[in-house]
């Protein structure tokens, strides 16, 4: 199979070819404006598929251009499709005369629900024409299916992708982003057309897989893209949709949505002309940890009349995040040639792939999916139940018994305890109440369950403190916020072959938040050995070195062992 691709040696282009490049039945024609920059990055690419550089002007005679390479396939990946002027569809069009298979990864709205307009023609000429063929909409309309399978009515749609600082981002990107910040966008709300205006409306989230350690807590803000005028099309019930991006660091995003409220007021007529400007920034002012990911979240009403509201959340390590919205033509190329190719006609993708295509190809990297659930108005599940979603089941017995605070549980056991030597953690062990040093130390926990969180009472010969944990809000969502004295920790629960690890991901004293890069180190972590329950909690700090240690292990009493064999555990 040949295949053609526009851009080949840009952002999404060459991401594309990455993914296809040891693919040995095909051929790639990497095509820009420069042959020697396409000839540079062939070269960079591994072994398997037959690469070939060269010269592709897309404002010259592409009717010419296409008939001396013959491809089988186009790929678009230039864009901005936002600014393709009196005739976007040239390709399109070029590609339709010569009887040749389209795919692009348009982003802009307009162009991707406008592109249905050649349906007869391709359906006449036998070629499939495939526009938006990527994470926005197609990812998006396969995972909102799966959340909603069930569902008699989807009543909203919130989505964002949040790419990591160092992805690395194409200057026509930033170029489609700038055409229409502050501009108007139609989106759905309160079951009607209504108009938003593109980065000045923006939402809080956090992507968090259950049982990994999410992302922090993210800014993300409206962007243009195709899904806002697909899915509607798709789920016509809709009331409300939405649709963000969260790029990092924040401050460069706020100042961003400062900007865009200036050609919103009609202050500034666009953009446009920063774009450049942005390019450089952004691809030099990075920060933060070298991870994106991407949610959708679906409210709707079950078969029983229940509102359900589900979310997806996926997270991607390192550099693999970058290629997943070139992961769409992929599947598509990889199916084809195994013989499912899609049917001929011109649309948007937002129905050739299920989520299961995507998941074949997230389990060959670093990328993890997860999904979590809430009913509103049932009843309310333990909080570690809650916090952990679809990974609470992955747990031990015993690491999930302990957990099971429903009407309170005491357990008793063994520990030992090491505190620091320092003067100044010696002073944050006695306020906190930590206990002494000791050996075989006997220990007692009293779980008692208070106003949605849970009260811990530690008592290690004879000397107890507690701390009270709850589920955490704001910028502390989806993590579990631990108050010891003024002291307060929001703790991932990451799950890691049968252990359950608590990750200090924010903290504050006095209601005061801290610098992350400050917050106290150490391990803490829960694990099953000889068939009981075991702890293991470090708690020191860079300035203090170790504050208190201690770990052992705990059962429950026998009336809570009563009790709780009346508590069904997965």
């Amino acid at each position: 199979m040949r295949i053609l691709i526009l851009g080949g040696y840009g952002t999404f282009g060459g991401r594309l070819a990455q993914l296809l490049a040891d693919e040995p039945r095909l051929t790639l024609f990497i095509a820009g404006r420069s042959a020697q920059k396409a000839k540079t990055f062939c070269n960079s690419l591994p072994s398997g598929a037959h690469k070939i550089a060269l010269s592709f002007e897309r404002d010259g005679d592409i009717d010419r251009q296409l008939a001396a390479i013959k491809p089988d396939v186009v790929v678009d990946a230039t864009g901005p499709f936002q600014s393709y002027g009196d005739h976007p569809y040239r390709v399109v069009q070029a590609c339709l005369a010569l009887k040749i298979h389209y795919l692009d990864l348009a982003d802009g709205s307009d162009f991707v629900k406008g592109i249905s307009q050649f349906d007869t023609a391709a359906k006449t000429r036998n070629v499939y024409v495939l526009s938006g063929v990527s994470s926005f909409p197609v990812l998006t309309a396969a995972v909102v299916r799966r959340l909603s399978h069930d569902m008699i009515r989807v009543t909203a749609i919130k989505s964002g992708i949040a790419p990591s600082p160092y992805a690395g981002v194409g200057l026509n990107v930033i170029r489609a982003i700038a055409s229409y910040s502050g501009q108007p966008v139609t989106l759905v709300r309160g079951g009607r057309k209504a108009r938003g205006y593109a980065l000045t409306e923006t939402m809080r989230y956090t992507i968090a897989p259950p049982g990994r350690l999410p992302l922090r807590n993210i800014r993300f803000s409206l962007v243009d893209v195709p899904d806002l005028q697909t899915l509607p099309d798709l789920w016509p019930e809709l009331d409300s949709i939405w649709m963000g991006a969260g790029p990092v660091p924040e401050i460069l995003q706020r100042m961003l949505n400062g900007l865009a409220w200036l050609v919103r007021l009609k202050l500034l007529p666009s953009l446009t002309p920063f774009a450049s400007l942005f390019y450089r920034v952004i691809n030099v002012v990075r920060w933060g940890e070298h991870r994106g990911g991407m949610f959708v979240s679906v409210e709707g009403v079950d078969r029983g009349g229940n509102r359900v509201e589900r979310s997806w959340h996926l997270l991607a390590e390192g550099n693999d995040g970058p290629l997943i919205p070139s992961m769409a033509i992929e599947a598509i190329i990889r199916r084809s040639l195994a013989g499912t190719a899609p049917v001929s006609g011109a649309r948007p993708a937002t129905k050739e792939l299920e989520l299961e295509d995507y998941e074949a190809l997230f389990s060959r990297r670093t990328i993890y999916p997860g999904q979590r659930e809430q009913r509103l108005g049932a009843q309310r599940l333990p909080l570690y139940q809650r916090a952990l979603g679809d990974a609470w089941a992955s747990l031990p017995g015993p690491i999930r018994l302990m957990h099971q605070c429903t009407d309170g549980l005491e357990a008793e056991g063994v520990a030992t305890v090491e505190r620091g030597r320092g003067a100044f953690s010696r002073l944050v062990g006695a306020l906190i109440g930590f206990p002494n040093d000791g050996q075989n130390v006997p220990a007692r926990v009293i779980f008692e369950c208070k106003k949605g969180g849970e009260v811990w009472r530690r008592t290690f010969a004879g000397k107890s403190f507690f701390s009270l944990q709850t589920e955490g809000t704001g910028r502390s969502e989806r993590l579990i916020c631990e108050k010891f004295g003024p002291f307060s920790f929001g703790l991932a629960l990451v799950v890691e072959a049968n252990r359950l690890n608590l990750v200090v991901r924010r903290w504050s004293v006095f209601g005061f938040p801290l610098p992350p890069a400050l917050a106290p180190t150490g391990r803490s972590y829960e694990f099953v050995e000889n068939g009981r329950f075991n702890f293991h909690v470090e708690i020191a700090h860079v300035w203090t070195g170790l504050i208190v240690r201690y770990r052992g292990w705990l059962v429950p009493s026998a009336q809570a062992t009563a009790a709780a064999e009346s508590v069904h555990v997965k």
